[in-house]
């Protein structure tokens, strides 16, 4: 099926995801998000999606990880709670090493598999991919190289998937991978195209434009699966295309905020995050 031309996501697309809290709504109604992530190599992939997540507007963040990250998680972001429980979506895979998981740490990410809610496979865990293909609650999000290293390591096909193929149309790689796995793409870059697998014989297909090159910097990626779990977990329910839609409003929200952050110059990933509730109120009231 070809492609259409992908729709510029934009905040108007983010307001139709977004919303305020109601007098009758609590922590729980508001959305739990559960995140795996992290490990002793890569601790703060852990704090930087955990903080984006509560910047976000989710009701409850829990953490299940390594003592030793669960520490600084809590450093951060003391709210959050220690261990598995119920939850709206999950986040697994930031900061995790795909060559040097624990068998603890697989564990976990199964058990988050198993508790039948969406999910954002990110880094390390983009290869768990194969266990939840077809399934209608699952988003990916990876860079280029990421997403050669995923389908040459599926397929076989070092040349179809190489780099090069891959950037020399994102977007018809991003569908081709929706369709043979049967899950939401998020393809990074400074445009990152969105395509959920064909229903009947509708494609959605969206497209987000950062407005700064100075994202290009270590942990916004893990931020950015932050956000994204947080947004899922407040929204509820949802098809491939609503789940393309949450996706792409965070990327949306991600560019945005570091735009702010950066003001012209360079930004750290935390940057990104304390200038999270900025953007969604501007998209809320605007």
């Amino acid at each position: 099926m070809t492609l259409p031309t992908p729709h510029e996501f934009g905040a108007v697309d983010a307001r139709g995801i977004l919303s305020a809290p109601q007098v009758t709504d609590d922590k729980y109604s508001r959305g739990v998000v559960g995140f795996v992530t992290g490990s002793k190599e890569y601790p703060g992939a852990a704090v930087l999606g955990v903080n984006a997540a509560c910047r976000t507007g989710v009701g409850l963040v829990r953490y299940v990880g390594p003592r030793s990250v669960g520490k600084l998680v809590l450093q951060r972001r003391p709210e959050v709670v220690l261990g598995p429980g119920r939850t709206q979506a999950w986040v697994v895979g930031s900061g995790i090493s795909a060559l040097n998981r624990t068998e603890a740490t697989a564990d976990s990410i199964r058990f988050a598999f198993d508790s039948d809610v969406p999910i954002v496979l990110d880094a390390g865990a983009l290869d768990f991919v194969t266990e939840l293909a077809g399934s209608p609650r699952v988003i990916m999000t990876p860079h280029i190289a990421e997403l050669s290293r995923l389908m040459i390591f599926l397929t076989g096909r070092a040349t179809e998937w190489s780099t090069d193929m891959i950037a020399a149309d994102p977007l018809a790689a991003a569908g081709r991978v929706a369709d043979e796995l049967g899950v939401v793409v998020s393809l990074k870059g400074h445009v990152t195209h969105i395509a959920a697998p064909v229903t009947g014989d509708v494609r959605t297909v969206f497209q987000v434009t950062s407005p700064t090159t100075w994202l290009a910097t270590a942990g916004t990626g893990d931020v950015l699966a932050g956000m994204m779990g947080s947004i899922v977990a407040t929204t509820g329910p949802m098809s491939h295309a609503e789940l393309a839609r949450c996706a792409a409003t965070a990327v949306y929200l991600h560019g945005r905020a570091a735009n702010l952050a950066s003001a012209g110059g360079p930004i750290a990933a935390l940057d990104v995050s304390e200038e999270i509730p900025s953007v969604i109120r501007e998209v809320l009231t605007a």
